[in-house]
């Protein structure tokens, strides 16, 4: 059964490539012109992702990421024009699960479509199981997609945070590269920005490991990538 995707955005040229590209690759694709068409389009057309523009007629993208919000998790990646970090903050938090800012690269956005598809197929085949994995005493909650300690709220991540760890402990044991969390969590056109990785590495084992300078659960792999270890050993 082919993913279907629902492209809404006001810029007819844009929304003709796009259903081309993603429908000579096998998605099924559907389209809105603006954000009131958008809304009932997800109610009508039950996509399995949602390909957003911020800037759109009748109710912009963050009116449609509330409207959806308020009963659907289906996921929602966001193109825009605005580079703004006030405009992806307020994206993110209003709902959206990744932000790519236009113009952009085709394998870029494909890789972005295929990584929100794994999590969907995740998220559906762990429905009725208990979607949750610990990091020592930490509880990582898939799907309300938030860590938390034994007492106390949450722990905060940003959502560059929240993916990386996302990939490392749904890999449990196995060795991810750098390449392939680079590629995983920024995109194909970061594969050699290792500076990147490292200090997202740094905060996330501040904010999980118990001693951050000797991690036990987020594990370097000299010269080749990082590890989750489960059991902390």
């Amino acid at each position: 059964m082919s993913t279907k995707v629902l492209i809404a955005d006001d810029d007819a040229q844009l929304v003709r490539a796009l259903s081309v590209t993603l429908a000579a690759r096998g998605y099924d694709v559907a389209t809105a012109r603006d954000g009131r068409a958008a809304i009932d389009a997800v109610i009508t057309e039950r996509p399995d992702i949602v390909m957003l523009d911020l800037g759109m007629p009748r109710l912009d993208g963050i009116g449609v990421l509330e409207g959806i919000r308020a009963w659907s998790q289906v996921p929602v990646l966001v193109l825009s024009g605005r580079t703004d970090s006030s405009d992806k903050v307020d994206a993110l938090d209003a709902g959206a699960d990744d932000y790519v800012t236009k113009p952009f690269q085709m394998d870029e956005l494909l890789a972005r479509l295929r990584a929100l598809g794994r999590r969907q197929v995740t998220a559906a085949a762990t429905a009725g199981a208990t979607p949750t994995v610990t990091v020592g005493d930490l509880v990582v909650d898939l799907v309300a997609k938030q860590v938390t300690p034994p007492t106390g709220p949450a722990i905060r991540l940003t959502p560059t945070e929240w993916r990386l760890l996302e990939v490392l402990v749904t890999n449990p044991g196995r060795l991810m590269t750098r390449e392939m969390l680079l590629t995983e969590v920024w995109g194909p056109t970061h594969g050699s920005d290792s500076g990147y990785l490292r200090l997202y590495m740094a905060q996330l084992r501040r904010k999980l490991e118990p001693e951050p300078s000797h991690p036990r659960y987020l594990v370097t792999e000299s010269g080749m990538g990082y590890r989750f270890d489960p059991s902390g050993d």
